[in-house]
């Protein structure tokens, strides 16, 4: 798709949900703690948000309907999967090309030496504020390509990282484990059930053995949800698999339905974060998702032709007893809190023997439909109260005579939710400067 179309079209959707609310731009933004220049551009298509938080903000405050929110999800990630192609593009190109005036063999004069290149292992670094944009102003391709040559290397770099290989270490305990059928093949880890791999690699050690320790400190995590929707590069096509996964584990599906388990005490907790910035408090506390995770997959095509996603399977990495931690609600008391039932909305009991995803009421069932140009965003809510699980997804696939199976986790670790029965909980009172028992904040 076009990149002017793909941006025209996610535009075009902000701009009808401004104009429906009635609110201007400049209440919007300060609503939104972005500047009312930012907003202007989003709308008339001049940018696109790098981060889908902002978007989803402005969507609800311009009371937007569930089915709404689903396709300004899929257009904001076509939009945002052609803009990756052309950073990948602008990186690729030769310096004098480029315009710098330079020879490959040259530096400019008093030019700052290039940024050492990130390791396999390393996030890309966050961004300043979540009112982070990407210009299309053709006059400021010049001076940045640099920068999206950065952008491209750290963008590989998570792509090798993603959560598509099989979990290492775990079996599944109920014995339905793969016996090591699926290895990552390709940029995102992405895994063809019968197709050899390219390369092999050992497996991340962060994945070995979940069950081992006697005491569990828990996972170093990396935010998830930092590769991008698409192959921008064909890397999907290389490896034969047509189809991509962006997982999403720590989304809400309001503040109230979520908490995390932290083996720290209530004064050296941070303050309850806002959606955004959950994958990051998360990693700063070596946090849990408590009670119930719930699971955001975006899954696009990456070529014209159409790939049947026949279904997803719920996996058992190891089970354990319920980690014996601090139990953290991130939503503040007294405020309320509300959230539009989702389509494509799916739940499964983790205290089950054989974990199985169930359709929420009025939710169809596997197979769906995708394609480049029409992605699906699945959502998936995981509850558990007597273990601590690390568990994983297997997407099924099919297009023409080709199948196969996607293995989906965080970031090359399973994921991972404990029960939070009898832990000590904790709520952090509006205005208030630190974290007290729950239930004892006096309201107003």
């Amino acid at each position: 798709m076009p990149e002017h179309t793909a941006a025209a079209d996610f535009a075009a959707l902000l701009r009808e949900l401004k104009d429906r609310s009635g609110l201007s731009y400049g209440v919007l933004a300060k609503r939104l703690h972005m500047s009312t220049s930012t907003l202007h551009r989003y709308c008339n298509g001049d940018a696109v948000p790098a981060d889908y938080a902002p978007v989803e903000r402005l969507a609800r405050l311009c009371k937007a309907h569930p089915e709404e929110l689903v396709e300004l999800h899929r257009r904001w990630v076509l939009a945002d999967a052609v803009r990756g192609r052309k950073g990948a593009a602008a990186a690729e190109t030769p310096p004098e090309e480029a315009g710098s005036g330079t020879g490959p063999g040259q530096a400019a004069s008093g030019a700052a030496p290039p940024a050492e290149a990130p390791s396999a292992g390393a996030p890309p670094a966050a961004p300043a504020d979540a009112d982070t944009e990407v210009g299309t102003a053709p006059t400021r391709r010049r001076t940045r390509t640099a920068v999206l040559a950065g952008i491209a290397v750290a963008a590989v770099t998570a792509g090798v990282a993603l959560a598509v290989g099989l979990p290492g270490g775990g079996s599944d305990g109920d014995g339905d484990g793969d016996g090591g059928r699926h290895r990552p093949v390709g940029a995102a880890g992405v895994t063809a059930e019968g197709t050899a791999p390219a390369s092999s690699s050992p497996p991340s050690s962060a994945a070995a053995s979940p069950s081992s320790p006697a005491k569990d400190t828990g996972p170093a995590r990396t935010p998830a949800g930092s590769a991008p929707a698409g192959a921008p590069s064909g890397e999907g096509q290389k490896s034969g698999v047509p189809v991509t996964v962006r997982a999403e584990p720590y989304a809400w599906e309001s503040p109230c339905s979520q908490r995390y388990l932290a083996d720290k005490p209530a004064s050296e907790m941070k303050p309850p974060p806002l959606e955004e910035g959950a994958a990051a408090w998360v990693a700063a506390h070596g946090a849990v998702s408590s009670g119930q995770q719930y699971l955001r997959l975006t899954v696009q095509g990456t070529g014209p032709e159409t790939v049947v996603v026949d279904g997803l399977t719920v996996r058992v990495a190891g089970k354990r007893a319920p980690l014996a931690w601090n139990d953290y609600a991130m939503a503040y008391p007294g405020v309320g809190c509300g959230g539009g039932v989702q389509t494509r909305a799916f739940a499964v009991s983790l205290d089950s023997a054989r974990p199985s995803l169930t359709p929420e009421p009025g939710n169809e069932d596997f197979p769906f439909k995708v394609s480049e140009s029409d992605p699906e965003v699945y959502y998936l809510t995981a509850s558990v109260s007597a273990y601590d699980v690390d568990w994983y997804l297997e997407l099924k696939w099919s297009s023409g005579d080709r199948s196969g199976t996607l293995t989906v986790d965080d970031e090359g670790r399973p994921f991972r939710t404990s029960g939070n029965k009898g832990r000590p909980a904790y709520e952090f009172p509006i205005g208030g400067d630190g974290w007290v028992p729950e239930g004892t904040t006096k309201l107003e």
